[in-house]
């Protein structure tokens, strides 16, 4: 299968009422997609970072009475599970599309993590580029361009604070044409994840 680009009917999906219908529209309209960006991104992911890494696709297996909000593909570096580790990820809600490097609250050493990146923080200046967003709560929208954001403060939060995250990336909005654009939205993704490499390295050290 070739990946075409995200459709109105994609975003449509998480407005359809009821836990069961709008999870087989997931299935049926989303996760193929994701199967098919999602490989290839792994692919490049591995070559760029000289190890294997996993594809994970959200199963949403948790919920019993909420339909979910958004869905999302993620890269790790383990094959059972991604959320005890720094990932990549692409999904969407019902308005944008978010491709981020996630550090989430799961993550058994965040505060040495955090550390890292705070030590380093003159090093995420010069990388992230102004554009860019950061977020401090995957189930939320809300994200700061990197250009207005405090990113000490942030970075100190998401050290301090159990529950805070820290999420680096971009958000493509519904109605941007780079979305129907199957090649055109793959390799913005692939130059978004090489600008984020180094800060997934990073926290590694």
């Amino acid at each position: 299968m070739r990946f075409t680009g995200f459709t109105d009917s994609d975003f449509e999906t998480f407005q359809i009422e009821g836990l069961e219908e709008r999870m087989e529209a997931i299935e049926d309209r989303i996760r193929p997609k994701f199967r098919t960006i999602g490989q290839e991104l792994t692919d490049e992911l591995s070559a760029r970072l000289g190890s294997e890494m996993f594809l994970h696709i959200a199963k949403h297996a948790r919920r019993t009475v909420n339909p979910p909000q958004d869905t999302w593909l993620a890269i790790a570096a383990n094959k059972r599970g991604y959320k005890k580790h720094p990932h990549f990820q692409v999904g969407l809600f019902d308005d944008f599309v978010f491709v981020w490097l996630a550090f989430i609250y799961e993550l058994p050493n965040k505060q040495e993590m955090a550390q890292t990146l705070l030590e380093h923080i003159g090093v995420l200046k010069q990388e992230i580029p102004k554009g860019f967003v950061i977020s401090t709560d995957h189930m939320k929208k809300e994200a700061m361009p990197m250009g207005e954001i405090d990113l000490e403060e942030t970075l100190k939060r998401f050290r301090d604070v159990k529950k805070a995250e820290f999420l680096v990336g971009k958000h493509i909005l519904k109605g941007d044409p780079l979305l129907k654009d199957g090649d055109r939205f793959i390799e913005m993704v692939k130059k978004t994840f090489e600008t984020l490499v180094p800060i997934y390295k990073l926290a590694y050290k």
